[in-house]
């Protein structure tokens, strides 16, 4: 499942220990921002992770103006669920980090800037580059916005993330909604869940095992939707064999093709 991505300290030896242990169903393993001895933050992942599967590891390295490039060659030895770039501006700068990451590793993107938030439409230039990662509070300043925009029904953030939804979904990329730096504030934090989802996102970034917590409930699904999607899924095809793609069911009411694709959309995302 792809619901929660948990950022991880890449200096902090103590949490690239509990790994294994996390509930997040991706770590995001960071070497950029907060870290401020890029080397040794490089050389400790590469010596935590050498010796683990890390398909379910992604790695947000540095830019590619700065160190990005000595972050890729090591970190591609890890072979990683995927690398995120950073301080994405233009279309070269997806091409180099195509270039520079295995092929075997999926390309992500961080939405930070306002060149990359304009260009979204036009980021998945290869089918490697898969995901894109809203860094909204340095989107903000890019735009010269301030961060104090950053409120639950603010129509500026509401656009915001409407747009990076629906134009990601468009170019064929996975959105990830933005971390909520306030981490102790679980309860605006499962607020701007729950209006995230309304909206139609199925991810978000994390910065605390408890808001893992919350993303997985939300963002999760019951076993009575999967219930009813397989029940969908069946009678729909058994009564296609029969020429027959609307239907009324006594369960669940109309069915139709569009109610069919949505039931398979289900199994595909939770299953």
């Amino acid at each position: 499942m792809n619901r929660s991505f948990l950022m991880v300290s890449g200096d902090k030896e103590k949490h690239l220990d509990k790994l294994d242990s996390l509930t997040t169903d991706f770590a995001t393993v960071n070497l950029e921002d907060a870290v401020h001895d890029k080397e040794f933050a490089r050389n400790l992942v590469v010596l935590k992770l050498q010796n683990r599967d890390n398909s379910d590891v992604i790695v947000r390295v540095n830019s590619l103006d700065s160190c990005g490039k000595e972050d890729i060659k090591a970190i591609n030895k890890l072979k990683p669920y995927g690398i995120r770039i950073p301080k994405v501006s233009s279309l070269e700068d997806v091409k180099l980090a195509l270039e520079l990451i295995d092929k075997e590793i999926q390309v992500h993107l961080t939405i930070e800037t306002k060149e990359a938030f304009e260009l979204l439409p036009k980021l998945k230039i290869d089918p490697r580059v898969t995901m894109v990662f809203l860094g909204i509070l340095d989107l903000l300043e890019s735009l010269e916005l301030p961060q104090s925009l950053l409120q639950l029904d603010n129509p500026t953030i509401d656009y915001i993330l409407s747009k990076f939804l629906i134009q990601s979904k468009t170019a064929g990329l996975h959105p990830v909604s933005f971390i909520y730096q306030e981490y102790k504030d679980l309860e605006t934090f499962r607020k701007w869940c729950i209006k995230e989802k309304m909206m139609g996102f199925v991810s978000k970034g994390c910065t605390s095992p408890g808001q893992v917590e919350v993303v997985n409930e939300i963002f999760g699904t019951t076993a009575e939707h999967i219930k009813r999607a397989i029940y969908i899924k069946e009678i729909f095809e058994n009564n296609k064999a029969k020429g027959i793609t609307g239907f009324s069911d006594e369960k669940y009411g109309f069915i139709d093709e569009p109610i069919y694709k949505d039931a398979l959309l289900i199994l595909r995302r939770y299953q």
